[in-house]
């Protein structure tokens, strides 16, 4: 036995239904799927530029270990200006920055070496070096020109 379902007309349903678009004229607004677009293209350029700026506080700590050298350079001379000698112990006269730690200074025939390592870069380790003299210490290959690595 078939059912047919018969559908009447029904003029009361027809006052009562609800517009697909609900904003009255004259306004304006954005739809759903124009604001979910801004969104995807805003996560699109937030995944591009985040990995460019992800090791930017490791070369600043870096940066800061090769500014400590260099300041080490000048004490050094300072020294050896007063004393006609360099030193492995400069004490007060010079400061690292907070969480460099420097290695110990090695007096050489002609000069000195030295390495700083920075607390906060744990993985990987660096290691900046600096040299006056001809006795280089890894990773400086250059006489008075910090290098790290």
């Amino acid at each position: 036995m078939e059912r047919r379902i018969v559908v009447r007309h029904m003029p009361y349903v027809r006052a009562n239904l609800v517009c697909a678009r609900t904003v009255p004229r004259g306004k304006k607004g954005f739809t759903l799927i124009e604001l979910l677009i801004v969104v995807v293209i805003i996560g699109i350029l937030a995944a591009i530029a985040i990995p460019k700026f992800a090791n930017t506080k490791q070369k600043a700590f870096v940066a800061s270990m090769k500014t400590d050298l260099r300041n080490l350079v000048t004490a050094e001379e300072a020294y050896f200006a007063d004393s006609v000698k360099y030193t492995s112990n400069l004490g007060t006269n010079f400061a690292t920055t907070t969480g460099n730690v420097l290695g110990a200074i090695t007096v050489t025939g002609d000069g000195w070496n030295a390495t700083e390592t920075n607390v906060n870069v744990a993985n990987p380790v660096v290691t900046c070096g600096i040299y006056i003299g001809s006795t280089s210490v890894a990773p400086a290959v250059k006489e008075g020109e910090p290098k790290c690595q």
